[in-house]
């Protein structure tokens, strides 16, 4: 199977260990869960792999090739990144902003081709922001800026997803309209990873977890397994009430154990 690799990373800043010889896998085809505490590393993680911060050891592999071999022109067209809390400075429209997307296909100069208006044209669909194209995106909220923001991600048309908190900003239903986004996405192909606070949404949606504590991989696999009381004792310090109606099962934590 197809996958992105980051092995045995350890990443040091500011004078601190952050990341400790962890190693995480996003298989195609997965919505894959990077959960854990503040401060246990994830948002670095995704920029380890993405070559934002560096690494004192470890490697990057995507399918059987070393990461560091890939031009980044190529590098971009197959990893997509939507950052947390991205900053919009531009006041661009929001079908111009999206088009940015496209970026990694296109030569300097290139006009947008109709691939491309196609391309921009669907992701704004898919993140329901495509009634906002002619808005202007430093007049948006921070709710719609974050969908326009997954939009110029999806535009990529990347096989493989990094987004580092896409839910944080939005109300409850775009939450879910986000994540059955992702969902579809992985459903079709794409490995997605996506860093989550929000416990219930990981049970729910991903395939796989990874929880981060500390810098080190505490627990991997299925939410059902990794998301076990003893898991999210140590790393959380919370007990959590767990119910299930018959289609989907819930996950909310009621009570702090340290």
């Amino acid at each position: 199977m197809s996958n992105l690799f980051a092995e045995n990373i350890s990443v040091r800043l500011g004078g601190a260990q952050i990341l400790k010889e962890a190693s995480i896998d996003l298989p195609a085809g997965k919505l894959v869960g990077l959960i854990g505490p503040n401060g246990a590393g994830k948002s670095t993680a995704v920029k380890a792999i993405l070559g934002f911060v560096a690494v004192q050891q470890g490697r990057f592999r995507l399918d059987e090739t070393d990461l560091a071999e890939l031009p980044l022109q190529e590098r971009a067209k197959k990893i997509a990144y939507m950052a947390q809390g991205a900053p919009v400075h531009w006041p661009l429209t929001v079908e111009r902003t999206v088009e940015l997307g496209r970026t990694p296909h296109m030569n300097p100069w290139q006009s947008i081709s109709v691939k491309d208006a196609t391309a921009v044209a669907a992701s704004m669909k898919k993140a329901d922001c495509i009634h906002l194209r002619d808005r202007l995106v430093t007049t948006l909220s921070g709710g719609e800026r974050a969908r326009v923001l997954l939009a110029r991600t999806l535009a990529v048309g990347a096989g493989y997803i990094l987004a580092d908190e896409p839910i944080a900003s939005l109300d409850p239903a775009h939450q879910l309209q986000v994540m059955e986004c992702l969902k579809a996405e992985a459903k079709s192909g794409v490995g997605v990873m996506v860093v989550l606070h929000d416990l219930g949404y990981a049970l729910r949606y991903c395939d796989k977890l990874i929880l981060l504590y500390e810098g080190s991989v505490l627990a991997e696999g299925s939410p059902a397994e990794v998301l076990s009381p003893e898991n999210l004792k140590r790393a959380f310090g919370v007990e959590v009430a767990r119910w299930d109606d018959g289609a989907t099962q819930y996950l909310v934590p009621h009570k702090m154990t340290q």
